[in-house]
């Protein structure tokens, strides 16, 4: 194979399987709607990317790859079809790519992309040159482009995206279950399909890393080890009667065995502690020195879009963060306050009709906070046609707003990012929402609030 054609190479997960196919040597294209901040990243490490979707792009490739987002009509797609170009999906591509590797497959409906990035930053500062597939960048990692990185050494780590049961074609050595809630039932069809897809998943390892503070990890970790599967449990606390944990978080150190190990979290957030304790076992499950591994949790930067700083106007700091399921927006939101934040302008973008209906009540019930002021756009439908009777306001009618907070649907996004930004006053941090289109409105924000500032002599602007 000497050529590989990407359908939506700008895209978080596709750009890193672009990036580690050209690592081994094989010449990559790819297109996408417009630029992102991924597109760019691969344009400039020299690879041949696009915007706009032409048929004739594919001519000559000996494989296209796609993801489900990628719809039969699409023009590239169609001429592959035509042609009789084999087409792949993102994830048989990411599994040849990382062939031969001892893989870290990092899975469960939320905290993934965080989690992979901590399993890579403790492997690298462990010594050990992993490669890695994340879905976003991951900051402190010299040479990483985008979320891809290939590395010197035989162990890789991958987010395995469960959405469309495609995180089934790997075969890790080591697997991570963080949590399962029900999510992308249009995939599965229902609760038990999707449980079920977790477990076939859990059962395809040697060393099984599972939350002890989730039931149903729990339960899937237990079918787990009834096949022969090694589990590591990790948790502050057991559930029910469930044993201690194998892996003890505590509020300053991660214990096994009677060894504790300082672990130091720089993100905010309770959970990111419980990510950086998976993280730290696998990266010793596959050799890393466990003190070097957990020293190295210490200074990880983090990763894009994920409780991520994008500036800061005089005294209103702006956030980005990809949450886009209830616990998610719930966990990120309850991040800022333990950081300090007081008052909080949100603008929050949901992202696919399916989910806004299935979790309406849960996402209202997230963004029922006290002194916020709340902005919801329109639903990011992305790969989803609409769903009559499914908008934004079904989760503002559901909403109890608190009093002396607020609460709107703006659809528009440019509009809505306008009204966030009109709504921040000295002292507030504005945070931008969702796995969409959202995470360009803080750009809009930033420039409305410079705007604001410049107009107001007695408001200064800070970095942006």
């Amino acid at each position: 194979m000497t050529r590989v054609h990407f359908i939506g190479v700008g895209g978080s997960g596709m750009s890193a399987v672009a990036r580690l196919t050209a690592a081994r040597g094989i010449d990559v294209s790819g297109s996408d709607r417009g630029e992102s901040a991924y597109f760019m990243a691969l344009r400039d490490a020299g690879m041949d990317v696009r915007v706009g979707h032409d048929a004739h792009a594919v001519d000559g490739a000996d494989a296209v790859v796609i993801s489900t987002a990628v719809r039969e009509s699409n023009p590239e797609l169609a001429r592959a079809r035509e042609l009789g170009i084999p087409v792949l999906h993102r994830s048989e591509a990411l599994a040849q790519a990382l062939a031969g590797t001892r893989l870290i497959a990092v899975a469960g409906s939320h905290g993934k992309t965080t989690t992979s990035a901590m399993v890579a930053h403790a492997l690298h500062g462990a010594g050990i040159d992993a490669s890695f597939a994340v879905g976003a960048r991951v900051f402190g990692v010299e040479g990483a482009v985008a979320g891809g990185y290939a590395g010197a050494s035989d162990v890789a780590v991958v987010e395995a995206d469960e959405s469309d049961g495609s995180f089934l074609r790997y075969h890790p050595e080591v697997a991570i279950l963080l949590n399962i809630e029900p999510d992308h039932l249009d995939h599965y069809g229902s609760v038990e399909a999707l449980e079920q897809a977790f477990m076939d998943f859990a059962r395809d390892c040697r060393v099984l890393i599972a939350c002890a503070e989730d039931a149903t990890v729990m339960r899937v970790a237990r079918a787990a080890a009834e096949a022969g599967v090694e589990v590591v449990t990790y948790g502050r606390r057991g559930i029910g009667e469930t044993p201690a944990p194998d892996v003890v978080v505590t509020a300053d150190a991660v214990v096994r065995d009677g060894d504790a190990h300082p672990l130091h979290v720089p993100i905010p957030g309770e959970h990111q502690r419980l990510n950086a304790a998976a993280a730290w076992a696998a990266a010793v499950a596959v050799g890393a020195d466990p003190a070097r591994a957990a020293d190295a949790l210490a200074t990880f930067a983090g990763t894009g879009r994920r409780y991520q700083l994008r500036g800061e106007v005089g005294e209103v700091r702006v956030v980005d963060d990809y949450a886009h399921h209830p616990t998610e927006v719930a966990a990120v939101l309850a991040a800022a306050r333990a950081a300090g934040a007081g008052h909080l302008v949100v603008l929050f973008q949901p992202a696919l009709f399916t989910r806004t209906q299935l979790h309406a009540q849960n996402f209202a019930t997230a963004l029922s906070i006290a002194d916020a002021d709340v902005v919801i756009a329109g639903v990011h439908g992305d790969r989803e046609d609409p769903i009559p009777g499914v908008t934004s306001d079904t989760i503002l009618d559901r909403m109890a707003v608190p009093e002396g907070s607020t609460a709107q649907v703006v659809e528009d996004l440019e509009a809505a990012a306008a009204v966030a930004a009109s709504l921040a006053r000295p002292g507030s941090q504005v945070m931008t929402v969702g796995s969409g289109t959202v995470t360009l409105a803080a750009d809009w924000i930033l420039d409305a609030l410079r705007t604001r500032a410049a107009e107001d002599p007695s408001r200064r602007a800070g970095h942006g």
